[in-house]
């Protein structure tokens, strides 16, 4: 399985980097494969392209403010999350794109 996540915070400092990271360290845990771009105060970071968009099952947005390029995921099969959800709990956003894509 395969999920791209776009993680962005109103600051794009400490938050944005940090949902990046547990959601990479989440992943790895349940053998998911998983691609993070990151949005923030410096720009985008490991930009998700197109290819990376289509062979995705599912793309998880963890954003508590618009994301740039939002136009990329419209035919996506997307779930949105709150920046916390993934800080307090990101076995159960993992779990929760599993269930999705299913």
């Amino acid at each position: 399985m395969k999920i791209v996540a776009v993680t962005a915070c109103p600051t794009g400092i400490a938050h944005t980097y940090m949902a990046a990271e547990a959601l990479v360290k989440s992943a790895a845990q349940a053998q998911i494969n998983i691609h993070v771009e990151t949005q923030g105060a410096m720009g985008i970071d490991n930009k998700l392209t197109y290819k990376d968009i289509s062979l995705a099952q599912v793309v998880l947005i963890a954003s508590d403010i618009e994301i740039e390029q939002a136009e990329r995921f419209e035919h996506a099969q997307t779930i949105q999350v709150s920046i916390e959800d993934i800080l307090t709990n990101p076995d159960a956003v993992i779990q929760r794109c599993i269930a999705h894509a299913k």
